[in-house]
Parts: C-alpha cells; sequence; structure tokens
C-alpha cells in the first residue's frame, strides 16, 4: 500500500488545467527520468515565444525545456552549454548559440526566446536584455509535440541524459504562438500585467510530473 501511494505521488497527473501563480516546480535531485510533462494547445507552430524564470546551480550543461516531434527531436529547446557558456536556442534541428548571457547560480533569470518562421529570425531576451535578432531557420513545428521541463529529448519523449537534465526551480512558463512585442516581453521580464500564453499559460497549465519533482510556493528574496 504504501508503494502504490509512493507511486502516485511520484507519478502525478493534472485531470484539468491548474493555476500555478505564485507556485514553482522544484527539481530537488539529478535523475535521468523526473520531468514535467506539458500539454500545449497548438499542435502546428509557425511562430513562438516562449518565457520562463529558472533558479539552479549547476555547473554543467543542462535543459531548460525541450519540446520534440517525431522527426524532430530539437524542434524548440532552450540549452545551457556550460563548457562554452552560451544559452542554445534550437528551432527545427538548428541552433543559435548566446556567449554573452551572465547565467550565475542561485539566481533567479528571466528568459524569453522568439523565433518567426516567415523570416525565419529569431532573438533571445535575458533578463531584460536583448540578443542581435538572427537568422536560423524557416519551416514549421508540425505533428505530434512532446513538451518537457527538466530533460532533454534525443529521441521522441525519451532519450534523456543524467548529465543533461535539470535540478533547480522553474517557475512563469508560458508560450505563445507568435512573437511578442518588445513591450510585452519587457513587462514578462518586469513582472507587470501582460497577455498569458495560448500555447502554454501558467495560471491555466496541464501537466504531468513524473518522478520526484515538487509543486512549492515561488522562493522570493525578503528585503
Amino acid at each position: 500500500m504504501m508503494f502504490l501511494l509512493l507511486s502516485l505521488m511520484l507519478a502525478s497527473c493534472a485531470a484539468s488545467p491548474q493555476d500555478l501563480s505564485g507556485k514553482m516546480f522544484n527539481f530537488p535531485q539529478q535523475t535521468k527520468t523526473a520531468h514535467v510533462k506539458l500539454t500545449t494547445s497548438r499542435v502546428t507552430l509557425t511562430s513562438a515565444t516562449l518565457c520562463h524564470r529558472s533558479f539552479t546551480d549547476l555547473k554543467r550543461d543542462h535543459a531548460l525545456l525541450s519540446m520534440s516531434t517525431q522527426s524532430q527531436s530539437n524542434a524548440f529547446l532552450i540549452f545551457w552549454d556550460n563548457a562554452h557558456k552560451e544559452m542554445e536556442h534550437h528551432v527545427i534541428d538548428q541552433k543559435i548559440e548566446y556567449g554573452w548571457c551572465d547565467y550565475k547560480p542561485n539566481t533567479w533569470h528571466s528568459i524569453c526566446t522568439t523565433w518567426d518562421s516567415t523570416s525565419g529570425i529569431a532573438q533571445l531576451w535575458f533578463d531584460g536584455q536583448p540578443s542581435s535578432r538572427r537568422f536560423i531557420t524557416t519551416g514549421t513545428i508540425s505533428g505530434t509535440t512532446i513538451t518537457v521541463l527538466g530533460q532533454e529529448q534525443d529521441v521522441h519523449g525519451g532519450g534523456f541524459d543524467l548529465q543533461q537534465s535539470f535540478v533547480g526551480m522553474m517557475s512563469d512558463v508560458h508560450m505563445w504562438d507568435y512573437t511578442l512585442s518588445a513591450c510585452e516581453i519587457q513587462k514578462y521580464m518586469d513582472e507587470l500585467n501582460f497577455t498569458p500564453g495560448n500555447v502554454l499559460n501558467w495560471s491555466a497549465l496541464e501537466f504531468q510530473i513524473i518522478g520526484r519533482v515538487l509543486i512549492e510556493n515561488k522562493q522570493m528574496t525578503c528585503h
């Protein structure tokens, strides 16, 4: 009975969207299994903006969000390359590296990435600072998508690597099927009123927790 209860705790599923305002996911240990599987409201993306906040003390590579399709393991991926000290943005198995991010440990960071399929232009916003607007790829993300927090998918829905897992806290995950304006992104960065994501919405999030991932009140620095 205790084993059954533990199994239910470690593999819980949200039957309906939950409002996680003021909450965070805590990934408390390094594993190659624990992750949060997110249900997206779109099966085709021709443009996208993804925003989230994260906190970690990892000094190795790790994935922040990984979206895959059956034909594209890195359909949309945000990844920290520790060896080169670069934030990587992957779209349709193409990538851009941003080497200027001051990715300090034990600090909350706000990260947004945009991509427009018509122009192929992508951009990173890191703690309120925009990157240059660079070409990554044109095309469409289509088919059955699997989107996870905490692991990097080498194959559709799996292929997780212990040394690429995320350990730390994550909050305020939003995704839109269009590129947000600079003004809207700044509102997100400053935690002001902004239009919630229409693909992923932290205040109405449908998700499944697999393994030891906790939902806790978001920790903020007291002044």
